[in-house]
C-alpha cells in the first residue's frame, strides 16, 4: 500500500483517526488550560497570604506536583482517584461499578502541574507590581476585589503572558502522555497506525509535525495577544 493510500482518508487510510487525534489533543489541551491558569492564579494569592497556614499550603502544592514526574502525577490521578472513588460508590451502593474518564483524569492531571508551574508565572508578575498600585486603587475608594479586577489584573496578565504562554507549549506536548491511559490523541493513534500498517517512521514523523505545527500556530496566536496587550496598556 503507498504513502498517500495510508494517510489518506477513508476505509483504507488513517487519515480520519489521526485528525481526530488532533481534536483530542487541542480539546484536552483547551479544556486544561482556563482550569490550570484559574486554579494556579489562587495558589499563587495564597502563596502571597498575609496567613502562615495559605502560604504554607501553596509552597507545599507546588513543591509537589512541581517535584513529581507528569506522568506519574498522571497516574495517581487516574487509578487513585479511581480506587477513591470506586471504594465510596461501593459503601453507598454495594456491587456498583466505576469507572474514572480518561478525558478527565488527563485534564485534572495535567491541570495541576500546569497551574503549579503557573503560580509561580503569577506570583512573579504579582511582585512585578508597585505596592503603589494597590495603595492608588483604594485611595480613590476602590474596595479590594475592585481594585484586583480593574487595577490589578489587566497588568498582571501583560506581565504573566510571556510565561504563560511557554506553559501552553509544555501543556500541549504533555497531552502526549495521556495516550498511556487509552485516550485517542495524536500520539496514541499515530501508534496505533504504526503498529498495524508496519510503518512507524511515517506514522511517528506526522505525530511530529502535528506536534510542530500546533506549537507554530501557538506561538503565533500568543505573539498576537502580547502585542494586543501591550497597545492595549499603552493606550491606557
Amino acid at each position: 500500500m503507498d504513502v498517500w493510500t495510508l494517510i489518506g482518508f477513508g476505509p483504507n487510510g488513517w487519515g480520519d483517526e489521526i485528525a481526530q487525534g488532533v481534536i483530542v489533543t487541542v480539546s484536552l489541551a483547551l479544556a486544561t488550560l482556563p482550569f490550570g491558569l484559574l486554579l494556579g492564579f489562587f495558589v499563587a494569592l495564597a502563596k502571597l497570604s498575609p496567613e502562615p497556614p495559605l502560604r504554607l499550603a501553596g509552597n507545599i502544592y507546588t513543591t509537589i506536583f512541581r517535584g513529581l514526574p507528569e506522568l506519574l502525577t498522571l497516574f495517581l490521578v487516574y487509578y487513585g482517584v479511581q480506587i477513591g472513588l470506586q471504594t465510596v460508590v461501593q459503601l453507598v451502593s454495594p456491587g456498583a461499578a466505576f469507572e474514572f474518564n480518561s478525558f478527565v483524569a488527563g485534564m485534572i492531571a495535567l491541570g495541576v502541574v500546569f497551574s503549579s508551574y503557573a503560580s509561580e508565572v503569577f506570583l512573579s508578575a504579582f511582585r512585578a507590581i508597585p505596592s503603589g498600585q494597590y495603595e492608588g486603587g483604594w485611595a480613590i475608594g476602590l474596595t479590594k476585589f475592585q481594585t484586583m479586577r480593574l487595577v490589578v489584573l489587566p497588568q498582571l496578565i501583560r506581565i504573566a503572558l510571556p510565561g504563560l504562554g511557554n506553559l501552553w507549549l509544555i501543556l500541549l506536548k504533555d497531552t502526549a502522555l495521556v495516550s498511556v491511559i487509552g485516550l485517542a490523541d495524536i500520539l496514541r493513534q499515530a501508534g496505533i497506525a504504526a503498529r498495524v500498517s508496519k510503518e512507524a517512521f511515517l506514522f511517528f514523523g506526522i505525530a511530529c509535525l502535528l506536534y510542530l505545527a500546533l506549537a507554530i500556530l501557538s506561538s503565533v496566536a500568543f505573539a498576537s495577544i502580547e502585542r494586543w496587550a501591550g497597545r492595549s496598556g499603552v493606550m491606557r
